[in-house]
């Protein structure tokens, strides 16, 4: 063969195949749907996934779906449904009459119903149609519901988490992941409101914030649980590590560390609980491991339990164990 020949032929190739590349199509992002829409959450969310302007994990994933729900026992689920709905289908969203007809036309699911009491049932339909799933605070209406639901995705083989968006801030994932300026957490106070809502444990409905702030600083391994006063709960860990819980307004932490003792970081937004959740879509792989997210289920349990018991220490392994927990 010429060179000129060469030249030609080497020159139709990359022209086949530079039109190749222009016709494969971009990958489309995840579709992703909305059960519960009863929280402010399903509209930052969707705000933030939606985005045009998004990019990395967040243009992977885009809200198309929901499924209204709510209690009507509850208020702060069953009034603000319709606002929620309104606003989410003037964005585009399509809103269907059931779970199982959502399921249909989604690829991942977010279990946002702000009472946690339908949780279970709400996750029984995702599971069982294999939808990686995560669930929003509370992870469910009781210790027993969270734990059951964890059973049935293991079970099932389908990917679970849930988090506070509290959890990622920053400040305290440097402290979790050993790069702040404290060295190793000898004790911390983490801190959060605590409003109650009659039909859930007192810490589940908001305390859950302030919790999730304590086991991402001090990691799991909380042994008993103490409620010292209504608004102080406080956890001893295996290692003799103290833990504490206060109600207070605002978010934050101050850790005791063997470099430094400070305040360890606040509130910074939906948004990098956001990206952690279209990282676990993506990869099927749940960011915090299940036994760790129920221990924080049942040292919230367990405060209630020391709260009935007039302040004495309760056992998180029992609290597991009368829940249904098996290893």
């Amino acid at each position: 063969m010429t060179h000129r020949s060469t030249f030609f032929v080497l020159t139709a190739w990359l022209l086949l195949t530079t039109t190749a590349w222009a016709q494969e199509p971009a990958v489309k992002p995840l579709r992703a749907g909305l059960i519960g829409l009863t929280t402010s959450h399903v509209i930052a969310f969707t705000n933030v996934l939606n985005d045009p302007a998004a990019t990395g994990p967040l243009a992977d994933v885009e809200v198309v779906a929901g499924f209204t729900g709510g209690m009507k026992d509850n208020p702060s689920s069953w009034d603000r449904r319709e606002q929620y709905t309104e606003q989410l289908s003037a964005k585009g969203i399509v809103i269907h009459d059931t779970i199982e007809e959502m399921l249909k036309h989604v690829d991942v699911v977010l279990l946002e119903s702000v009472d946690g009491r339908p949780h279970l049932d709400q996750a029984r339909p995702v599971i069982a149609a294999g939808k990686p799933l995560f669930i929003d605070k509370p992870l469910a209406g009781s210790l027993a519901d969270s734990i059951e639901i964890f059973r049935l995705a293991r079970e099932a083989n389908v990917p679970c988490f849930s988090s506070s968006s509290l959890r990622y801030s920053s400040g305290f994932q440097a402290v979790r992941n050993k790069t702040s300026q404290f060295g190793d957490v000898k004790s911390c106070v983490a801190w959060s409101p605590m409003s109650i809502e009659p039909h859930h444990p007192d810490l589940f409905w908001y305390g859950i914030h302030g919790v999730e702030i304590l086991f991402t600083v001090m990691g799991p391994g909380c042994e008993t649980v103490t409620r010292a006063a209504q608004d102080k709960v406080v956890g001893t860990w295996a290692d003799g590590r103290v833990g504490t819980f206060e109600a207070r307004k605002g978010y934050g932490a101050e850790v005791e560390g063997t470099k430094s003792s400070g305040n360890a970081g606040t509130y910074e937004g939906y948004k990098p609980l956001v990206v952690e959740i279209c990282k676990f879509f993506k990869t099927g792989k749940p960011p915090i491991a299940e036994r760790e997210t129920l221990e924080i289920y049942a040292f919230m349990e367990a405060a209630d339990e020391s709260k009935r018991q007039g302040g004495k220490p309760v056992s998180i392994k029992d609290v597991l164990e009368k829940a249904g927990y098996k290893k």
